[in-house]
């Protein structure tokens, strides 16, 4: 999956607060952060938007109802 985009926007994902957390994966080297769920049983993380500035930050929490996000790097 070498030169796969990233595209700006929602996918279709169902948020369990009991099983996942919101979470913001940022890249060290080229400061892209994209904001997602991290499953607590498994770890795995499913990626839903990339995050370019505060808007779409907001637009995340505000479409899945999250207050707080934590970042991972």
């Amino acid at each position: 999956m070498f030169g796969r985009k990233k595209k700006a926007g929602f996918t279709d994902f169902r948020f369990d607060p009991e099983k996942q957390r919101a979470v913001i994966r940022c890249s060290i080297c080229t400061g892209e952060q994209v904001a997602g769920f991290r499953d607590i049983s498994t770890g795995r993380f499913e990626e839903i938007m990339l995050i370019r500035n505060a808007d779409d930050l907001e637009s995340f929490k505000a479409r899945y109802g999250i207050t707080d996000v934590s970042k991972e790097y």
